[in-house]
C-alpha cells in the first residue's frame, strides 16, 4: 500500500469520529488505517450516512403495506403501485446545514439530489414540493437566506423542467441561526423498468457517467452531522454546486440506457460521493470493487485519493454494468455529451480496493462501512425535558378573550405562517410538463395527472413543529394526520409517507427523548392510516440561537392515490347560497395555535386537541361524500384555526361567507383555535339532505355554520372583512417585507 500518514485518534476525532470508533476501525482493518480509509470510515459512519443514533427507533415505523414495491432502505427512494402497471418513487430529504451558509447552492443542489435519487431508479420525474423553515422574516440575515433558498429551488427546478406542485414555508425565532430546506420529489416508472442500486458479477465493469469530479463537497456528509457555529463559513468547501442543465442531460441518459437492458446497478453520487455508491451497492450484492482514481475524470488537477473520493460533486452516478455491454452504455452517454469512463470492476472479494496510478490507496470492507452492516448502531439516553410539564400546566382561562375579535382575524391573515406565499410560488414553474392539475385549482393537496391514465397522484408535505416542540408524540402523529386530512380533501386516498427528521443534537438527552416520541407518534398515527414509511432523510445537529435546538421537525411527505382524476376536490366556494359545514368537533381549545403564540405571545402550551380514531373516522366519511359528489369544495381547519380555513376558502372563489359561532364554546377558540380532525366543506342546496343523511348515519360529528354570501366575511352578523380587502392584506406580506 501507498506510504501515507498513519492516523491518531486526534485525526479522528478532527473527522468528527469518536475515540472509540477510531479503536474499531482499527480492530476492523488489523491495523492503525491512513488518512484516506479514516476519511472514508468518517463520512461512512457519519450520523447522515449510518443513521447511527437514529436506527434503532426507525427500524419501529411500519413498512409493510398493500401497496408497497420497495420498502424503506431497500432502494434510492420509496416505491409504491399506483395500478394500471405503473409505480410511484417518491422521497424526501433535507439540505439544511448547505443552506444556512450559502442558501442558493444549498438548496438548488438538494433539489438536484432528490431528483436523481428518483430517476437514478428508472422512475421519470413528475412533481416537486418542499418544506421551508426560517428565523424571523423581518431579519437581514433571513430576507437574504430566504431570498436565496427560493431562488435556488426555483432556477435548479424550472431549468430542469419538473414542476414545482406544493410546499410550505414556517417562520420562527428557534430557525435563526439553522434554517431547514427539504425537498421532495416524485417520479413514475413502468413495471419492470425500475433498476436497483445493487453490485454483483465478477469483472463487470464500473462507471462513473455525469459530471467531472471536483473539490465541491468533500466531508459535506460528515459537515451535516455536526452543529453549525460561527466556523462553519470555513466549512463552504462542504456546500455543493449545481449544473440543472448536466442533469437534464443526465436523467434523459440515465432512462435511455436503462431500456438497453446492460445495467447491472446504478446508484447516483449524493453524500459521500463516491465512496458511498461504491460501498453500498457493493454491500448490497455482496461483492466488492477493485477502482483506479486516476481514471475518475476531474474538474481540478492533482487532486488526492480521499478528495475523489470523498467529493459531492454533482450530476453523477455509478453504473455496474454486464461485461460485453460496454458499447451499448457508452453510446448512450456519447449520445448526450456526457462523461462515461470505467474506472474500475467487480470483484468477488467483498472488499473495496482503491488505487492511484497503479498504488494501493486505499483498502476497507465494504459491509463494515454501511448501514445494516459494520456501521455502528447506539442506543442513545433520552430523558423527558424540564419544560414539556411546563408547557401541560397551561390553562385557557389564563388567558383574557380580546374584546375585537376582527382585529385578531386581520392579525393572523397579515402573519407570514398563514399570509399567501405567492411570492415564493411565483419563483416556480408549477405548469412546466402539463401534468399539475391544482394549479388554477386550489386544493388542499397538490394533484398531478398520470399520463396515459385517467387516474393522478396527490402529494403534500406536513408539519407544525410549534405542536411537536409542545409534545412529540401527539405533534408527530399529528403531522401525518394532517398530511392524511390534505390528500382526502383533494379526493385522494392516503397511500404512504417518506419523512425528514430534523433535530437538534442527538447527543442531549432532551432532544433524544423529542426524536424518540416523534417516531412513536408518528408510527401509531402511519397504522391506522395504513400509510406505511417508504424512507426519508435523518438531520440531527440543527440548532436555535441559544445554542439549543430548533423545534424538532419531523416533516411528513405523503403520497397519495386518485384511481378517477375527476374525483379531484378543491377547496374554493363554489356560489352564493351554498351551505357551509364544519365536519368535525369545534372544542374550547386554543393550545400551541397560531393565535396564542403571536397575538398573545404565550409559546408554552400543550399540542391542540387530537384524537386519532375521531380524525381517521372523519377522513372515511369525507371521502364519501367526495366519490358521491355531495360537497363542491373541502378545505382542512388548521393554522390559524376555523377563520383562516373559511377566508381561504372564500377568497379562492372571491366569495364570502356569514356563519354563527356556538355559544358553548368560546369565541376566540371556536374561530381561531386548532383543534385537529375538522374539514370545512360546502354544499349545493339540492344536495343538503342527502348529505346531513350521510353525516348523520356516519355518527361523525357535523354543524351547519352558515352559507356562502356574494362578499363578506360575516360572523355572528358582523363584519369582520371584505374579500377584496382581505386578499390584499393576503396576498401583500411577503411583497411588502421582501420587495418584489
Amino acid at each position: 500500500m501507498e506510504t501515507q500518514e498513519l492516523t491518531t485518534v486526534d485525526t479522528a476525532t478532527e473527522l468528527g469520529l469518536l475515540p472509540e470508533e477510531f479503536e474499531r476501525i482499527t480492530e476492523i482493518l488489523g491495523r492503525v488505517p491512513n488518512f484516506t480509509e479514516l476519511s472514508i470510515f468518517s463520512v461512512m459512519w457519519s450520523e447522515h450516512c449510518s443513521y447511527k443514533n437514529s436506527i434503532v427507533w426507525l427500524k419501529t415505523l411500519p413498512k409493510e403495506g398493500p401497496h408497497m414495491l420497495a420498502k424503506a432502505g431497500e432502494e434510492n427512494a420509496g416505491l409504491v403501485d399506483i395500478g394500471d402497471g405503473l409505480g410511484c418513487a417518491f422521497k424526501i430529504e433535507s439540505h439544511n446545514h448547505p443552506s444556512a451558509l450559502e442558501p442558493y447552492q444549498g438548496a438548488a443542489t438538494g433539489v438536484g439530489g432528490i431528483n436523481r435519487d428518483i430517476f437514478t431508479m428508472g422512475a421519470r420525474p413528475i412533481a416537486q414540493l418542499n418544506s421551508l423553515r426560517f428565523g424571523d422574516i423581518h431579519h437581514p440575515r433571513t430576507q437574504w437566506l430566504i431570498k436565496g433558498v427560493v431562488k435556488g429551488i426555483g432556477d435548479y427546478g424550472n431549468a430542469f423542467g419538473i414542476p414545482t406542485v406544493g410546499g410550505e414555508v414556517f417562520f420562527d425565532e428557534c430557525y435563526q441561526v439553522n434554517p431547514l430546506v427539504n425537498a421532495m420529489s416524485a417520479g413514475i416508472v413502468k413495471a419492470g423498468e425500475t433498476v436497483s442500486a445493487t453490485s454483483y458479477g465478477v469483472g463487470n465493469p464500473v462507471y462513473i457517467v455525469g459530471s467531472a469530479t471536483g473539490k465541491d463537497g468533500i466531508h459535506g456528509a460528515a459537515f451535516a452531522s455536526k452543529d453549525i457555529t460561527e466556523d462553519s463559513v470555513n466549512d463552504l468547501p462542504a456546500v455543493q454546486v449545481g449544473d440543472p442543465f448536466q442533469e437534464k442531460l443526465l436523467l434523459e441518459a440515465t432512462l435511455e440506457v436503462i431500456k438497453t437492458g446492460a445495467v447491472i446497478g446504478m446508484q447516483d453520487m449524493g453524500a459521500a460521493g463516491i465512496i458511498c455508491s461504491n460501498s453500498e451497492m457493493s454491500a448490497k450484492g455482496q461483492h466488492g470493487m477493485r477502482i483506479d482514481l486516476d481514471r475518475v475524470p476531474t474538474r481540478q488537477a492533482n487532486m488526492k485519493p480521499y478528495e475523489i473520493l470523498l467529493s459531492e460533486s454533482q450530476e453523477r452516478m455509478l453504473i455496474v454494468v454486464q461485461k460485453g455491454r460496454e458499447a451499448d452504455v457508452e453510446a448512450v452517454f456519447e449520445k448526450w455529451d456526457l462523461n462515461c469512463a470505467i474506472i474500475g470492476e467487480v470483484t468477488d472479494t467483498r472488499r473495496l480496493e482503491y488505487y492511484m496510478h497503479g498504488e494501493l490507496v486505499a483498502d476497507v470492507p465494504a459491509d463494515d462501512l454501511v448501514l445494516g452492516g459494520g456501521a455502528p448502531v447506539y442506543y442513545r439516553e433520552y430523558k423527558e425535558p424540564a419544560y414539556f410539564a411546563e408547557y401541560q400546566k397551561f390553562r385557557i382561562e389564563d388567558v383574557a378573550e380580546p374584546e375585537d375579535l376582527r382585529e385578531v382575524a386581520q392579525h393572523l391573515l397579515s402573519h407570514p405562517n398563514i399570509a399567501s406565499k405567492r411570492w415564493v410560488t411565483n419563483q416556480y414553474d408549477s405548469m412546466v410538463g402539463t401534468a399539475n392539475m391544482t394549479t388554477n385549482r386550489p386544493a388542499d393537496a397538490a394533484v398531478v395527472a398520470v399520463k396515459g391514465t385517467n387516474k393522478a397522484i396527490a402529494l403534500t408535505v406536513d408539519c407544525n413543529s410549534r405542536y411537536v416542540n409542545a409534545d412529540p408524540y401527539k405533534g408527530c402523529a399529528i403531522a401525518v394526520a394532517e398530511a392524511a386530512r390534505n390528500i382526502t380533501c383533494a379526493g385522494g386516498e392516503p397511500s404512504a409517507i417518506t419523512n425528514c427528521l430534523n433535530f437538534g443534537n442527538p447527543y442531549l438527552p432532551g432532544v433524544y427523548w423529542q426524536f424518540v416520541n416523534a417516531i412513536k407518534g408518528m408510527g401509531d398515527a402511519c397504522l391506522k392510516f395504513q400509510t406505511p414509511v417508504t424512507g426519508g432523510n435523518v438531520s440531527f445537529y440543527n440548532q436555535s440561537p441559544d445554542g439549543g435546538s430548533v423545534f424538532p421537525t419531523p416533516t411528513i411527505g405523503m403520497l397519495g392515490i386518485l384511481p378517477d382524476a375527476s374525483n379531484l376536490m378543491t377547496l374554493d366556494f363554489k356560489a352564493e347560497g351554498d351551505y357551509i359545514y364544519l365536519i368535525g368537533e369545534s372544542r374550547n381549545d386554543i393550545a400551541s395555535s397560531q393565535y396564542l403564540a403571536s397575538y398573545h405571545k404565550v409559546k408554552a402550551s400543550p399540542a391542540p386537541y387530537f384524537d386519532l380514531d375521531e380524525e381517521y373516522a372523519t377522513h372515511q366519511v369525507v371521502k364519501h361524500l367526495i366519490r358521491a359528489k355531495l360537497i363542491v369544495s373541502a378545505h382542512d381547519v388548521a393554522d390559524g384555526g376555523l377563520y383562516v380555513a373559511l377566508a381561504e376558502s372564500a377568497m379562492a372563489g372571491n366569495l364570502g361567507f356569514a356563519i354563527d359561532t356556538d355559544s358553548e364554546i368560546r369565541k376566540d377558540a371556536f374561530l381561531f383555535g386548532e383543534a385537529q380532525g375538522r374539514i370545512v366543506v360546502s354544499v349545493k342546496p339540492d344536495a343538503q339532505e342527502a348529505f346531513v343523511e350521510v353525516l348523520a348515519a356516519s355518527g361523525t360529528e357535523f354543524s351547519l355554520l352558515g352559507v356562502v354570501t356574494k362578499n363578506g366575511f360575516v360572523v355572528d352578523e358582523e363584519l369582520y372583512d371584505t374579500v377584496g380587502h382581505a386578499k390584499q392584506v393576503f396576498d401583500q406580506v411577503f411583497h411588502d417585507i421582501l420587495g418584489e
